[in-house]
């Protein structure tokens, strides 16, 4: 700063802004530089994966019976969640008072920005989220949920996911939803598609009508894989012939539990632990979307309680 003696204090202060907007400019610039290579490097890799892949022996291979497909249910059979849909139809029937919406849109937030299972939410979430069903019969909310899968879910499927299920089918295998919504939404959702079945969260209930409490815990993490092994043993399934997919890294303990895991339209985490791993990967969003995945989805409950009360606060944005 020596040779800008002769200048004004005022001068001098104002030249120095310029090199400092020159040197960050420079800077940033550097670094743009370096992001477009590493995106234009991802990109390569992922179109030699492609390529690769394209080139493996077919799958699923037909005619193997011990084999099945496990599919995980929001975003990455359905576009969203299950349960953000089934709540706006609860809501356009009434089932929601006004007073409720503040306290589930926070816990929505909190699951989705914050990406944290804090006990506390989690039990408070579950307990609001069963409140709602509460004293209703199954057969109604069965009844209902066929409607909604009309109104809100059947254009919201990924026509990519649902040809990979497809193959499994004629293959001769079996394929099954996996997912932390109530088992009888995903029931619904997999006669919809065609599919075998659906395990999911089960709520109790008493001669027909739900209690408002759960049998177990959500079926969420490490409860899927649980979920899988049981089902592959009752029915007599390899593991290691089997395939999972789904979006979410809390789905890990499922993916690593079979011969063929997928990674489909995968979060961050996800798609870091799948490239570190060889695994197959899928993105059916478009553009950038894809790439901008920090958002953690929704957890177990979290998602029962908070999904439903972010379809409320969506529909009234609409209004």
């Amino acid at each position: 700063m020596a040779a800008l003696g002769w200048l004004t204090p005022r001068r001098r202060s104002a030249t120095a802004r310029s090199v400092l907007a020159g040197e960050a400019a420079a800077e940033a610039a550097r670094k743009s530089s370096r992001e477009l290579e590493e995106l234009q490097a991802l990109r390569e890799r992922e179109a030699a994966a492609e390529a690769a892949a394209a080139e493996e022996p077919e799958f699923p291979v037909a005619g193997d019976e011990r084999a099945a497909a496990f599919f995980d249910l929001d975003n990455t059979v359905m576009q969203g969640a299950a349960l953000f849909h089934f709540g706006r139809g609860l809501y356009k029937r009434k089932f929601f008072q006004r007073r409720e919406l503040a306290r589930f849109a926070w816990q929505q937030a909190w699951f989705r920005l914050a990406g944290v299972e804090d006990p506390e939410h989690m039990q408070d979430a579950r307990d609001s989220a069963l409140s709602i069903v509460k004293g209703h019969r199954v057969s109604e909310l069965m009844t209902i949920g066929e409607e909604i899968y009309d109104e809100y879910m059947a254009d919201r499927i990924w026509p990519g996911t649902r040809a990979l299920a497809q193959a499994h089918l004629d293959a001769g295998q079996k394929v099954w939803l996996v997912t932390a919504a109530p088992v009888e939404t995903a029931t619904i959702i997999a006669r919809r598609l065609g599919l075998t079945g659906a395990l999911g969260t089960v709520a109790e209930s008493v001669d027909g009508v739900y209690t408002g409490k759960l049998v177990g815990e959500p079926l969420h993490g490490p409860a899927k894989a649980e979920a899988v092994r049981a089902l592959a043993a009752a029915e007599g399934l390899d593991l290691s012939h089997c395939a999972a997919y789904s979006d979410s890294h809390n789905d890990i303990p499922m993916l690593t539990l079979v011969g063929h895991p997928y990674a489909i339209n995968p979060d961050a985490k996800l798609r870091k632990y799948a490239r570190e791993r060889d695994w197959r990967l899928r993105d059916y969003r478009t553009g950038r979307k894809a790439a901008k995945v920090g958002i953690p989805a929704a957890a177990g409950v979290g998602a029962l309680a908070g999904g439903t009360a972010a379809a409320v606060a969506l529909h009234r944005r609409r209004r």
